[in-house]
C-alpha cells in the first residue's frame, strides 16, 4: 500500500484507537445518524404529499434506484481520487438533503429529494467503506465491525432523538438541528481522515463477474439478512404509528431499539465470532432475526414490538458483517470480485424490499409483512454452512 499521510503512520504505530480510525468512525456515526433521523420523517413525508403505502414504496424505489446509481460512480471517483477525497465530497452533499426532503410539496420535488437522498447516502456509504478498508491496511487490524457499529448508533440517536424533536420544534427545525450536529461531526473528522491514493486497477478487477455460485449464493445471505433491515428501517415507524397507536414521539423507537440492538452486539461481533467461528454465530445469530420479527409482527402493543425488534437487531447484527467477511475470502477469487458480489444483493435488499414491501402492505397489513419477512431467516440459515469461509481472513490476508 502507498503511503499515505500521518494519520496512516499513526495507524502503524499500534494504538488501538487512531486519529484515522476516529475519522472513519465518525463518517459511519454521521452517515447512521443522518438515516436514523430520516425514519421518523418517513411518515411526515408520506402525509404531506398524500401517499398510500404503494405509493410511498415507489418513492422508497427512487431512493434505492438512486443508491444503485450513484454507487458504482462512486466507486469510479474512487478510484480516480482515492476514497478520502469522496467521502468528504459526498457527506458535504449529503447532509443538505435532510432539510431539502423537508421541504417537498408536489410528488416531482419529492422524487428529486428522495432520488439525491438515497443516492448521496449511497455514495458515501461507499467511499466510508473504502477509507475504512484503507484504515485497516494501515492499523493491520480488523476495524470494520466496529466501524458498522458506529453506523448503527448513529442510527440510534437518529430515531431515538427524532420523533422528539420533530414533536418539539417541528420538521424543519428537526433537520435544521441534524444538518448542523452532521456538518460539525464533518469539520471534526475532516483533518483526521487517512489520505488514501488511487487504485485504478481495481475498477478493472471488479468488471469481471465471476462464473462460480459460491459468491452469488454468499450474496444472498447478505440479501435474505438486510431485507429486514430495510423493512424496519423504512417501514417500523409507520407501523407503531398506523397499527400500533404510536406517537410521534414514539414513532422512531421501532428503528431506535432495532439499532441499539445491533450496535451493542457489533461492538462485540468480532469476539464472539472468535470465539464460536463464524458458522456457529450466524446460525445463533439467524434464529435471533427470525424470533425477534415474529415477535415484532404479532405484538399487541408497542412495547412488545419494541422488544421483538430489538432481538431482531440482535441477530441481524453480526449477519451482513460475516456475509460480507466471507465474500471478500472465498479460495480462487480475489477478494474485490467477490465482496462487489456479496455487497450489491446485500445493499439490493435494503434499497429495494422496502418499496416491494409497500405494495404488498396496501393489501395486508405491516403486521403481515413483518411476520412474513422473517421467513427469510430460514434460506440462511439452509446457506450458513458457507459462512466457513469468513474464518478464512487470517489464511487469505497474512
Amino acid at each position: 500500500m502507498a503511503e499515505t499521510t500521518n494519520g496512516s503512520a499513526d495507524g502503524l504505530r499500534g494504538g488501538y484507537f487512531t486519529r484515522t480510525r476516529a475519522a472513519v468512525s465518525l463518517l459511519f456515526f454521521i452517515n447512521g445518524l443522518m438515516m436514523g433521523a430520516w425514519a421518523p420523517k418517513i411518515p411526515i413525508f408520506a402525509a404531506s404529499l398524500s401517499l398510500s403505502e404503494a405509493h410511498l414504496g415507489i418513492m422508497l424505489f427512487v431512493f434505492g434506484v438512486g443508491s444503485l446509481l450513484l454507487m458504482p460512480i462512486a466507486g469510479f471517483q474512487i478510484s480516480r481520487f482515492g476514497s478520502s477525497r469522496v467521502v468528504l465530497v459526498a457527506a458535504l452533499l449529503f447532509i443538505p438533503t435532510i432539510v431539502f426532503i423537508t421541504f417537498v410539496d408536489a410528488l416531482w420535488v419529492g422524487a428529486v429529494a428522495i432520488f439525491l437522498f438515497g443516492g448521496l447516502a449511497g455514495a458515501m456509504d461507499v467511499a466510508m467503506n473504502a477509507n475504512a478498508v484503507e484504515v485497516e491496511r494501515s492499523m493491520r487490524r480488523s476495524i470494520m465491525s466496529s466501524c458498522h457499529a458506529f453506523w448503527s448508533l448513529g442510527g440510534l440517536v437518529g430515531a431515538a432523538t427524532g420523533g422528539v424533536l420533530i414533536a418539539a420544534i417541528g420538521a424543519l427545525g428537526h433537520a435544521l438541528l441534524v444538518a448542523g450536529v452532521a456538518f460539525a461531526l464533518l469539520a471534526i473528522a475532516r483533518t483526521m481522515i487517512l489520505v488514501d491514493q488511487p487504485h485504478p486497477s481495481e475498477r478493472r478487477e471488479r468488471a469481471r463477474l465471476p462464473l462460480s455460485p459460491l459468491p452469488w449464493l454468499i450474496g444472498l445471505i447478505a440479501l435474505f439478512s438486510m431485507i429486514p433491515e430495510g423493512a424496519i428501517l423504512d417501514w417500523g415507524a409507520l407501523y407503531l404509528g398506523k397499527e400500533l397507536n404510536a406517537s410521534t414521539a414514539h414513532s422512531g423507537f421501532a428503528f431506535a431499539a432495532f439499532s441499539l440492538a445491533m450496535a451493542a452486539m457489533r461492538f462485540a461481533g468480532d469476539l464472539v465470532r472468535d470465539r464460536f467461528g463464524a458458522v456457529t454465530t450466524l446460525r445463533l445469530c439467524t434464529i435471533a432475526s427470525f424470533v425477534g420479527l415474529i415477535i415484532a409482527g404479532q405484538a399487541p402493543n408497542v412495547t412488545i414490538a419494541l422488544i421483538g425488534f430489538g432481538i431482531a437487531g440482535i441477530g441481524i447484527s453480526n449477519m451482513v458483517p460475516i456475509a460480507f467477511s466471507a465474500g471478500g475470502n472465498i479460495p480462487g477469487l480475489a477478494p474485490g470480485i467477490g465482496l462487489s458480489v456479496v455487497t450489491s444483493l446485500g445493499y439490493s435488499g435494503i434499497l429495494f424490499a422496502p418499496s416491494i414491501i409497500g405494495f404488498i402492505a396496501e393489501y395486508t397489513s405491516l403486521s403481515s409483512v413483518f411476520t412474513a419477512v422473517s421467513l427469510l431467516n430460514l434460506v440462511v440459515l439452509a446457506l450458513s454452512g458457507l459462512a466457513r469461509h469468513a474464518d478464512r481472513i487470517g489464511e487469505a490476508h497474512p
